[in-house]
């Protein structure tokens, strides 16, 4: 107890310190080969310190006047002189119908973007007269909206998820102690691990961003939570035996110690898994969750036991165990009270309809995974609710080319420059045309071909000097304005175009196209080359530790089969209510990702949870009556268990973020399925109609308890064979 009220004391003060080491820009977890990362990594050798452009767009009642962009010019004084812009404040650029400016604002990339994008927008309102209405979006602004919707992710998402969980406990314990011994124990085991995860991004062993950060709390929280009221299920039983506290203690700890390393091993494995990702942040959340699970599974063996062996019976006032209440009928094939055994007694006289049932309607449910739209969404709708970068987008769409302040950059040699603009000069896709020059007053010169030669033009005022490119490393950066918005299809479309295009002007690999544009497209093709070679693999590993944990082969396959089903019924019952409820723009391609470890890992702990008992009780009493006493011994435990954990990841949908809301509603809806459908009929069913064959080829498919035939009052009905 005192080493976890140290790491506790220790760890908590991090909490308000996760700022300092996490990163929200989507372009540091490319992987280091795409093109986007490459450009990325290069756009200081041309454009000067490494920034984020926001875009300030500013209207009026109809057409501006020059008293009007004076103001705005005045405006983008004070905007130079923050101590967070680096570089040049462009000059108020007016459209062609006249009735909007444009500004664009270089934003240094290591300092606070959401801090200085505020700062911005609180100086427009400020400094504009009334009849002028500005906004700030591009990169930076979608940035800071981004920033802004993972400001709850410390205290509104901890608070929802443990007042959630001390809810369910109190309602299904009925003590007031009791609840509060299994939150400390989550809530330390987070302090554990988020104090180890922070020093590992301190040192940048590790990228953090709040997407992993909201999952970890989240995980912690219900892993914990799980692997606590297993113990105290079995420290339960020990105390209503009458046992001493000690003993009791003892008694739960053999029993509870191999359900709950073998399950956190398994989401541990599972999780370690994302570490073939080509995705910094999918390869980060592997080793990161992975911590927090390690602390889950520590703290739910030392920390909890210690507290419970000495509150001993006082932990459940006022409804002490008693031993009566504890036990289990000996015949659950005969009328019973109580739920769960109720439940197993339907299930041993209707096994093979229960199993059938369960099948054909979570096939049906599967179905709908054909209407599940995982191919990306626009950065303007990755933040849910209001958002001035997408207000702004929108009316910079009005008055300017969509795609300003957001776009493609095309690093190419120097004398391939005249064939690269002339590739994009052909584009539909691309308004206008320039280079980074750092002799220009904005850092850009507008180029055009001349008798296949590009003249260069400075974005200036009149008269300006024609400059020339800049040059690094014997490449020059040109600079292309998408028609389109830079999050649009439209946009993806042109940039995937113009790689081809490219490639076969200038030969492939020979130009790098980046951009935000390019960084989407990079981020979506990755994503779905994970998901497809990862989820197969996570099989294979939890597959292998079933079959070490049960000692069998079919019944590990099954449970594995059973799992998938229950996936894809939750992912088709998600797509219908995202398309259909929610409306949603569609998906990220990690969504089904996320979801799959997440529901197959923690689902594999129910199945985990239900079949080590089911074996430990098939041992002493056969394998069918083992089935229906593991069912009514776990039944509570794993419904309480699965109400909390979906609890806490429905949790996530109180931070307004696309993505985390639709893995809360995936994952909480799977783990309701996993609960009350797969773990409590579907698996003991299908499991109690095959029999004791569940267990091939091990010894307990041979012999079953009593001897190698099964009596007519286990139930089982294989044929009597001769042993040696």
């Amino acid at each position: 107890m005192l080493v976890w009220l140290a790491a506790g004391s220790i760890g908590g003060p991090y909490f308000g310190k996760v700022d300092e080491v996490s990163s929200n820009d989507r372009s540091t977890f490319l992987p280091e080969s795409a093109d986007a990362t490459q450009v990325n990594a290069r756009l200081a050798d041309f454009l000067g310190e490494e920034s984020i452009p926001a875009v300030v767009v500013v209207t009026g009642d109809g057409e501006l006047t020059e008293d009007d962009i004076a103001d705005v010019q005045a405006l983008a004084d004070d905007i130079a002189e923050l101590d967070a812009i680096a570089g040049d404040v462009s000059p108020p650029i007016p459209s062609e119908d006249g009735e909007a400016v444009q500004l664009f604002v270089p934003i240094d990339a290591s300092g606070e973007v959401g801090d200085t994008v505020a700062e911005i927008r609180s100086m427009a309102a400020e400094e504009l007269p009334d009849d002028l209405t500005a906004w700030v979006t591009g990169p930076a602004g979608f940035t800071a909206d981004l920033v802004e919707g993972f400001l709850g992710i410390d205290g509104l998402l901890l608070a929802v998820a443990l007042i959630a969980v001390f809810i369910i406990l109190v309602i299904v314990y009925r003590s007031p102690l009791l609840p509060v011994l299994v939150l400390a124990t989550s809530v330390f085991a987070l302090c554990a691990a988020l104090l180890t995860v922070w020093w590992l991004a301190y040192a940048g062993i590790v990228v953090l961003n709040g997407q992993v950060q909201g999952i970890l709390f989240i995980l912690v929280i219900g892993a914990a939570t799980d692997y606590a009221l297993l113990y105290v299920a079995r420290y339960r039983e020990a105390i209503a035996t009458g046992a001493r506290k000690w003993d009791a203690t003892l008694t739960a700890w053999r029993g509870a110690f191999e359900p709950i390393l073998a399950s956190g091993g398994t989401v541990i494995a599972g999780l370690l898994c994302l570490l073939l990702s080509d995705l910094a942040t999918n390869r980060a959340l592997g080793p990161i969750a992975s911590i927090g699970i390690a602390f889950s599974v520590l703290s739910a063996l030392t920390f909890l036991p210690a507290l419970l062996a000495l509150c001993g019976r006082a932990a459940f006032w006022p409804f002490i165990p008693k031993q009566a209440a504890a036990a289990i009928p000996d015949d659950l094939t005969q009328p019973a009270k109580g739920l769960w055994p109720r439940q197993a007694r339907f299930i041993a006289r209707h096994a093979r309809a229960v199993w059938i049932v369960c099948t054909v309607v979570l096939l049906a449910g599967a179905l709908g995974i054909t209407q599940l739209k995982a191919d990306g969404v626009p950065t303007s709708d990755l933040v849910l609710g209001a958002s001035e970068a997408r207000d702004g987008q929108d009316v910079l769409a009005e008055h300017f080319p969509a795609g300003s302040g957001s776009p493609v950059y095309v690093i190419v040699p120097e004398d391939e420059l005249a064939a690269a603009v002339e590739v994009l000069d052909d584009s539909d896709g691309i308004e206008s045309v320039s280079v980074a020059s750092a002799d220009s007053p904005t850092g850009q010169a507008a180029v055009e071909l001349e008798d296949g030669e590009p003249v260069f033009t400075a974005v200036g005022p009149p008269g300006t000097p024609a400059p020339e490119p800049t040059v690094a490393d014997d490449d020059v950066l040109v600079i292309g304005t998408l028609t389109d918005a830079a999050d649009s299809v439209a946009a993806e479309d042109t940039v995937r175009e113009l790689r081809v295009d490219l490639d076969d002007a200038l030969g492939a690999g020979t130009a790098l196209v980046g951009g935000e544009t390019a960084t989407d497209i990079d981020t979506n093709d990755t994503s779905t080359r994970d998901r497809t070679l990862i989820i197969p693999v996570i099989l294979a590993v939890i597959l292998v530790i079933l079959m070490l944990l049960l000692r069998s082969i079919l019944a590990p396959v099954l449970l594995i089969a059973t799992v998938i089903l229950s996936f894809a019924t939750a992912l088709g019952v998600s797509a219908l209510v995202f398309n259909g409820v929610f409306q949603f723009p569609g998906a990220d391609p990690a969504v089904p990702l996320y979801g799959f470890v997440f529901l197959v890992a923690l689902g594999v702990d129910y199945n985990i949870f239900l079949m080590s008992r089911v074996r430990e009780e098939s041992l002493v009493h056969g394998t069918r009556p083992g089935i229906l006493r593991g069912l009514v011994a776990t039944g509570g435990v794993i419904t309480s268990a699965g109400l909390v954990l979906a609890a806490t990841f429905a949790a996530l949908g109180v931070i307004p973020i696309l993505f985390l809301a639709q893995i809360a509603f995936i994952v909480a809806f799977g783990v309701l399925l996993d609960t009350f459908v797969v773990r409590s009929l579907l698996v003991p069913a299908l499991s109690y109609d095959i029999g004791r064959a569940i267990w091939w080829p091990s010894k307990l498919w041979r012999v079953d308890a009593g001897g190698p035939a099964s009596t007519p009052a286990t139930g089982d009905r294989t044929r009597r064979t001769l042993e040696p």
